[in-house]
């Protein structure tokens, strides 16, 4: 078994979006809570009662998962001693302690081997993410960077896009637009049917005042997911910026009707209660 094929995992978006005036809309590049990283595909493990255990119980019981990883991460070496530390970060993660849970990522980036790129990278994704959670957005930018090259580096591109992404929204919350826009531009071309890239193409061109642009965008985004709850309130943004209220509205309203527990409804409904009646 090829050590690339003994562990799989893919970063997970989480849900976004914050309430605001039509006036100051919610940001989703702003604004997105740190990027989730979960197993959300089964993987492959090498036949390890103990490791299964520890993957298994981060979901049900990440404290325990937690004190598993910790005894096994100190008492093997090699591939083992790797996913011990991912299963501690993943623990740790759900546990929001998120200096432990970055230890644990970078530990076991730097023990891959240096030919297995893309998982190197996604260790070191996972990492930036929770630096970024703490909230030092100095070390997650590092973390980030090196991920990236690491991606890029092994043709890994859907990967590489999802760095990008979590550069972007690094470099817009420190109100550097002019280099988070290549990175989203990067990100579109890697993935350019992924609907959240164009989602945040869109927010941050409206961002710029360039309406046209966003609009596109979020045409794109509708189309590839038409019943999204945060894509429908980025669209009803948009358009009520544009002067276009009635399209804003039905954007709002969808939101409400289809997604009425989404936290994207509760901004929804803001809007709505701001922008009254449709005139008759």
């Amino acid at each position: 078994m090829s050590f690339s094929i003994a562990v799989l995992m893919v970063l997970q978006v989480g849900p976004g979006g914050q309430a605001g005036p039509v006036g100051d809309p919610h940001d989703l590049v702003r604004d997105r809570p740190p990027r989730e990283t979960t197993q959300a595909e089964a993987p492959v493990l090498p036949q390890t009662a103990w490791l299964s255990e520890c993957f298994e119980l981060v979901d049900t019981d990440p404290a325990r998962a937690n004190s598993i990883a910790q005894i096994k991460r100190d008492s093997t070496s090699g591939t083992e001693r790797i996913l011990a530390n991912h299963c501690l970060g993943l623990a740790a993660t759900k546990m929001e302690l998120w200096d432990q849970a970055q230890t644990a990522f970078v530990a076991a980036r730097d023990e891959v081997p240096a030919e297995e790129l893309p998982l190197r990278a996604r260790m070191g994704a996972m990492a930036g993410n929770a630096a970024l959670a703490r909230k030092d957005t100095a070390m997650a930018m590092n973390l980030f960077d090196a991920a990236r090259a690491d991606a890029l580096a092994s043709n890994s591109g859907d990967l590489a896009a999802l760095v990008a992404l979590d550069q972007a929204r690094v470099l817009v919350s420190m109100d550097q637009m002019a280099q988070a826009g290549p990175l989203l531009a990067e990100a579109l071309n890697l993935r350019p049917n992924d609907p959240e890239t164009r989602l945040l193409s869109a927010t941050f061109y409206r961002r710029q005042g360039q309406l046209s642009a966003a609009q596109m965008q979020i045409d794109q985004a509708l189309k590839l997911a038409p019943d999204d709850a945060e894509i429908l309130l980025e669209a009803g943004v948009i358009a009520v910026l544009d002067n276009r209220d009635n399209t804003a509205r039905s954007h709002w309203e969808l939101v409400v009707a289809t997604s009425p527990d989404h936290p994207a409804a509760r901004t929804a409904r803001e809007y709505l209660d701001q922008l009254g009646p449709a005139e008759q």
